[in-house]
């Protein structure tokens, strides 16, 4: 059996970019309260990705936490609106072969493209090591059955 240890890619909180506005609306108007308190629950969320698999605690009280195997990750998409690009920071949205999460959203992450390149290399490799392969099936499917359609 293959024991590799696990290493953590990345681990941190969302950017406080995600929090922009609500900061800069507190100089003017909104109590500080509320941005204090928008602040423990960021830096209450903690985000690590490892090369085994991506784990998300949440919580300020109470914690939970969810864990997905990497090799359940279909695809990631990074997106970057201006907001977060100025701050170098975006989200990246997962798709998963998880039932119980077939998507993942991680706002406030870093925009650096070395992460999202060790990122999907160790979803093939969890993929190598599970002998798991993503398969895309094309076609119009006969919705009847669950067969491909046939013409006529």
């Amino acid at each position: 059996m293959d024991k590799t240890e696990e290493t953590v890619l990345w681990k941190g909180c969302p950017a406080a970019a995600l929090d922009f506005w609500l900061n800069l609306s507190c100089l003017l108007v909104v109590p500080i309260p509320w941005a204090l308190g928008r602040w423990v629950q960021r830096r209450n969320h903690l985000i690590e990705i490892t090369s085994e698999r991506l784990r998300v605690t949440t919580g300020v009280f109470s914690k939970r936490v969810e864990e997905l195997e990497l090799y359940r990750v279909r695809d990631f998409t990074f997106v970057q609106p201006f907001g977060l690009r100025i701050f170098g920071c975006g989200t990246l949205v997962l798709t998963t072969a998880d039932s119980s999460t077939p998507e993942v959203v991680l706002s406030g992450i870093p925009g650096d493209i070395g992460l999202r390149d060790a990122f999907r290399s160790a979803v093939e490799r969890c993929r190598d090591r599970k002998r798991s392969r993503v398969t895309e099936l094309g076609g119009p499917v006969d919705l009847d059955d669950g067969h491909p359609a046939t013409g006529g």
